[in-house]
C-alpha cells in the first residue's frame, strides 16, 4: 500500500508520542496545540492522523483564534472534521469561554496588564465586530463588571464620551480599563485612538474616575 493510500492512525504513533498517554503522563501543559485539539477530534482520515488533522486546521485557519472565531458551518467543512468533530471543538470553546467568564467567590483584581487580558483577549479575540467595552473597578481594582459600550464599524470621531462614563457613574466605580479590539488583527492603536483616549482619561479626572493608563495597568485600547 503507497503512502497515499494509507490510512494514518494515533496508535500509528509511538505509545510514548501519542497525545492522551503524553497528557496522562506529563500534564495538559505539555502537550502542543495540535495535540490537545486531537484528543478532541480523536480519529483521522485516510491520510491524516487526528495529529495531522489538528496541525493543518490551525494552520489554514491562523491560529487557535481562527478556530474560535470560525462557524460551525464553516468548522463543518474544514478537512477531516465534519459535525461531530465541529460540535466537540464547538463545545469545548464554548466552555472555556463560560470558564473564564465565571465569577469566583473573592472578586476578580485586576492588578496588571495581564490580568486586564486574561478577563477580556478570550472572548474579545474572537469578535468579528469591533467593540468598546469598560471594565469597571473599585477604590482596591477588584471588578465590578465589564460594559459594552459600542459595537459595529467604530469610529473615534461618533465615540461619545458621557455614554463612556454612564454606567462607571452609576455603578460609583473608582476606576477604569477601555478595551477596543481590531478584528483586523493588528493591535496598533490608530492616532484617533490615542486622542480619544487622551480626551476620556481628561474627563475622568473632572468625574474623579481614574481612567488607567500607567502602572499597574494600562489602557487597553
Amino acid at each position: 500500500m503507497g503512502d497515499s493510500e494509507r490510512s494514518y492512525r494515533i496508535t500509528d504513533l509511538d505509545h510514548g508520542d501519542r497525545p492522551r498517554e503524553r497528557l496522562a503522563a506529563l500534564g495538559a501543559k505539555a502537550l502542543s496545540n495540535a495535540e490537545l485539539l486531537a484528543i478532541l477530534i480523536r480519529t483521522g482520515i485516510q491520510g491524516m492522523n487526528a495529529v495531522h488533522i489538528s496541525q493543518n486546521l490551525i494552520t489554514s485557519s491562523g491560529g487557535l483564534s481562527g478556530i474560535h472565531r470560525m462557524s460551525y458551518a464553516r468548522l463543518c467543512a474544514q478537512r477531516g472534521i465534519g459535525p461531530a468533530k465541529a460540535a466537540q471543538i464547538k463545545a469545548a470553546i464554548e466552555l472555556g469561554r463560560r470558564l473564564t467568564a465565571a465569577v469566583p467567590e473573592e472578586k476578580v483584581r485586576i492588578q496588571s496588564p495581564e490580568d486586564a487580558a486574561g478577563l477580556l483577549l478570550y472572548e474579545m479575540g474572537a469578535l468579528e465586530q469591533e467593540h468598546l467595552r469598560v471594565v469597571l473597578l473599585d477604590t482596591r481594582n477588584h471588578l465590578i463588571r465589564v460594559v459594552e459600550v459600542y459595537q459595529g464599524s467604530l469610529n473615534s470621531s461618533f465615540i461619545r464620551i458621557a455614554e463612556v462614563f454612564r454606567d462607571a457613574v452609576r455603578e460609583q466605580a473608582a476606576a477604569m480599563i477601555l478595551a477596543h479590539n481590531h478584528p483586523s488583527g493588528d493591535p496598533t492603536p490608530s492616532p484617533e485612538d490615542i486622542a480619544v483616549t487622551r480626551a476620556i482619561v481628561e474627563a475622568g479626572k473632572l468625574l474623579d474616575i481614574d481612567v488607567i493608563d500607567r502602572a499597574p495597568c494600562k489602557v487597553l485600547l
